[in-house]
């Protein structure tokens, strides 16, 4: 009988030693982001507070594992890095959230958290990210590095400081900030467009190119040179999840016919373009699930009709002198480019 209660205590003991080996060794290896407490942008629209926290995004950790550099002209740095440099919430969108990080030895980063890609392979995810980190067009944000883990991915890329196109057309204006004039925002639509063209070439069997075109996705350089960001992802992102939030599937065609094609990346941009002209948020980007009937290209062709074109536009660059002509036949495409019947686009 003692034999008996003896080998239970022992038991017991060693599980117990086991267990506690277990959650130690566990909590050495999720190495977490260091946030000091700030006030966020989200967006570049809204605002809220984050207290002082140990985590990263949605307040899970993030396992300890490597760091992939996709291209070969920048400095490196390893996880630990990240990991160790203050860090700062500064967007929240349908696909991830993205977190600012000071290198203490190095310029300021983006980090963006993806938890959709849950069924892309390892290989399958490293290979696209090596193909996207060898697209050298001054209208991309380069991807600079990447990190694996099933349940979740990090992208890192360049922080731009100058924030996204959707932040300087529908957010309060800071003092000091200039408004968008007309030849800025020629300027931009022109960059947006150079930029979607070369992803179709770089992507010529990919029926959405970029998949997630959209205002708070272009970032503007200190010159207002755009960089398209979140191209090209439609392959790892989740499909039921990129059916429900990205601006490809708000398309008539998915609406209305569950398909998207090539033409399809054309009416993100044209929506885009619209957004520019009028300085109103498309409805659609809110959207869950299908766009639905009810948006930008609706109200601008029904205005249009009735013959108050000058009603479409935003009063801001309105200020433009000698610009009306300029001003309209970019209508015209953006126009086209939202066309319901895609041979049209």
């Amino acid at each position: 009988m003692m034999i008996i209660v003896v080998a239970v205590v022992a038991v017991v003991a060693l599980s117990t030693i086991v267990a506690f080996s277990c959650i130690c060794c566990r909590t050495a290896k999720t190495p977490k982001f260091n946030y000091s407490k700030k006030k966020i942008a989200m967006n570049g629209v809204g605002k809220r507070e984050i207290q002082s926290s140990d985590q990263f995004g949605d307040g899970k950790t993030v396992d300890n594992g490597q760091l992939h550099f996709v291209r070969c002209d920048r400095g490196r740095f390893d996880l630990q890095d990240l990991l160790k440099a203050s860090a700062e919430v500064v967007g929240s969108g349908t696909l991830g959230s993205s977190c600012k990080t000071v290198l203490s030895d190095g310029p300021s980063m983006v980090v963006k958290r993806f938890r959709h890609m849950s069924t892309v392979g390892n290989e399958e995810f490293h290979e696209h990210m090596r193909k996207l980190g060898a697209l050298p067009h001054p209208n991309l944000l380069p991807l600079v590095a990447c990190y694996y883990r099933k349940e979740e991915k990090l992208l890192v890329s360049d922080l731009i400081e100058n924030g996204s196109l959707a932040s300087r057309l529908h957010a309060k204006r800071a003092p000091g900030k200039p408004w968008l004039d007309w030849p800025t925002r020629l300027k931009i639509v022109k960059g947006v467009a150079r930029g979607l063209v070369y992803l179709y070439k770089e992507f010529p069997t990919l029926a959405l190119p970029h998949g997630h075109l959209k205002s708070s996705n272009v970032l503007l350089d200190d010159q207002f040179e755009p960089l398209l960001t979140d191209y090209a992802l439609v392959p790892l992102v989740n499909r039921d999840h990129a059916q429900q939030v990205m601006v490809a599937y708000k398309s008539p065609e998915f609406t209305h016919s569950d398909r998207t094609t090539r033409k399809t990346d054309v009416w993100s941009l044209g929506i885009l373009i619209l957004e520019i002209l009028t300085g109103k948020f498309p409805e659609n980007y809110l959207m869950q699930g299908r766009g639905g009937d009810a948006d930008l290209a609706t109200w601008v062709n029904s205005v249009v009709r009735e013959e108050w074109t000058g009603e479409v536009f935003d009063m801001d660059i309105m200020r433009t002198k000698n610009c009306e002509k300029e001003m309209l036949k970019l209508l015209k495409t953006g126009m086209c480019c939202c066309e319901w019947n895609m041979e049209n686009r």
